[in-house]
């Protein structure tokens, strides 16, 4: 079995500050636990504001001269990286696999995302056009420019440790902004490895700081400190809040990916079959941890008992164990506390009147497994419906009209990711516009690109990352009036 002495490549397990690897200030550490085994991967730094304030100061000091360089420039350093990245990809997933505890096959595809988001910027940052304005007198010109927003704090979560910190450090540095990272400390490791490679393609010192610690002193260093312009967020919603109301100290701008409580309206037009086992498959992606997974299934009553029949063999044949072993199929949770949580919730859904038809329990041996469990809710008000899952469970209600799946699926603090199955145009025409989510996937289960806009209605967050949105989120518009002409 791999580990992480195997590795053939660059892997310097310190935060990365001003271009150099160094350990927290405090002198502090923290252990990286494999949640497939529940022993300690290696110890990293874990520092506090302090390091915060010195990685602020550096990208700050480095923001003049990159904010300076023109997009060509910049994108050459961004393709290197990304070129390294897809080089390196084979190992550095097994590194994921080992901190996150994801399958492997998930790790490399993620891997994939994460080194063409960095290509994407470096060509979408030579596309950042302003504006003509046509005046209204004749002696007058106006024009609109686009420059870089300044000092970018980015904090991002373990469930996608390659792609969340990819997503916002690209765009970020392909509009000339620098960054200052707080990585999760459950998964550090990857976040590293992406450094190592924008550092091996010659990214100037001070242009991306990485640090891990403590994540309460960090974020308030990030707000308090006035040279950080935003802060890119990917977490929960209760943290989500604190940030904002944090925010509103120095007006300080905030990027947030938040909760998702995605439902499935699945019509009786679909090949039912393939559209059960598929649901399967989608609902226990990284063990059900992932913020726009398909939680809610609002499936017609005319089809539900198949489709709960057909989606439950499933269920019994997904084999779940060490993400580097060939025959896995979903992986452990990243903690204790997620497991422990999810438990709970599982059982207050019992508690409440809900049947538990597979799984509904932990792992028995070592590792933060629970079994894929299929429920079906006798109501729209029980917990496992109404709360975010964020785990390997799946619950399945039944609705009659299409009106009635409108209102349920709408029946959520959460807007971030919704799903339409139906083989007619005009019903997915007419549902898809009239559910409140920011992204609607119809007859697919990935409604994302590096290429469109990523973000969330309601509670599920601010802003929007990918696409041309994800650039000018870290850019001013100035507008420049010549008079007297």
């Amino acid at each position: 079995m791999f580990q992480l002495s195997d590795l053939q490549l660059p892997l310097t397990p310190k935060q990365y500050i001003n271009g150099q690897w160094c350990d927290a200030t405090n002198g502090k550490t923290w252990k990286v636990i494999n949640p497939a085994t529940e022993k300690t991967i290696v110890e990293v730094p874990f520092g506090n504001g302090k390091d915060g304030a010195a990685a602020i100061a550096a990208a700050t000091a480095a923001f003049r001269s990159w904010s300076a360089t023109n997009p060509y420039e910049r994108a050459v350093i961004l393709k290197k990286a990304s070129a390294l990245m897809h080089e390196r990809l084979s190992e550095y997933a097994k590194v994921t696999v080992l901190e996150s505890g994801k399958p492997l096959t998930e790790a490399v595809g993620e891997w994939r995302v994460a080194a063409n988001f960095f290509e994407w910027y470096a060509e979408e940052g030579k596309r950042n056009y302003g504006s003509v304005i046509p005046a209204n007198r004749n002696n007058k010109r106006m024009s609109v420019l686009h420059q870089p927003m300044g000092v970018i704090g980015a904090i991002t979560a373990w469930n996608f440790p390659a792609y969340n910190p990819a997503r916002c450090w690209s765009a970020a540095l392909g509009a000339g902004c620098t960054v200052v990272a707080k990585v999760s400390e459950y998964t550090p490791l990857t976040g590293i490895l992406l450094a190592q490679c924008l550092h091996d393609a010659g990214l100037p010192p001070g242009v991306l700081n990485v640090v891990n610690g403590e994540p309460a002193s960090i974020g308030e260093e990030m707000l308090n400190n006035p040279a950080v312009r935003k802060i890119s967020f990917t977490g929960s919603t209760r943290v989500g809040k604190i940030l904002m109301d944090g925010a509103s100290k120095n007006i300080k701008r905030l990027a947030l990916e938040l909760g998702g409580n995605a439902p499935v309206i699945i019509f009786p037009d679909v090949d039912v079959k393939k559209v059960a086992e598929e649901s399967v498959v989608a609902k226990l992606r990284n063990a059900g941890q992932v913020c726009i997974a398909p939680q809610r299934y609002i499936v017609h009553e005319s089809i539900v008992k198949e489709f709960t029949e057909r989606a439950a063999a499933k269920m019994q044949q997904i084999k779940i164990g060490h993400g580097l072993e060939s025959t896995t199929d979903m992986g452990p949770m990243i903690n204790a506390a997620q497991r422990d949580n999810l438990e709970k919730l599982v059982q207050a859904s019992q508690a409440a009147g809900a049947n538990v038809i597979v799984g509904g329990q932990r792992g028995k041996n070592e590792g933060y497994f629970y079994q894929p469990t299929l429920v079906r809710p006798t109501d729209a008000n029980n917990p496992v419906f109404q709360q975010e899952i964020f785990g390997p469970v799946m619950p399945v209600l039944s609705f009659g009209k299409e009106e009635e799946a409108i209102q349920l699926a709408n029946a959520t603090q959460y807007g971030l990711a919704s799903y339409l199955w139906t083989n007619d145009l005009k019903t997915s025409i007419r549902v898809s516009e009239q559910i409140e989510f920011g992204m609607v996937g119809i007859n697919e289960w990935y409604p994302q690109a590096f290429e469109a806009p990523f973000g969330g209605w309601k509670q599920s967050g601010l802003g929007y990352e990918c696409g041309q949105d994800g650039l000018e989120e870290y850019q001013e518009k100035k507008l420049i009036s010549i008079g007297g002409l």
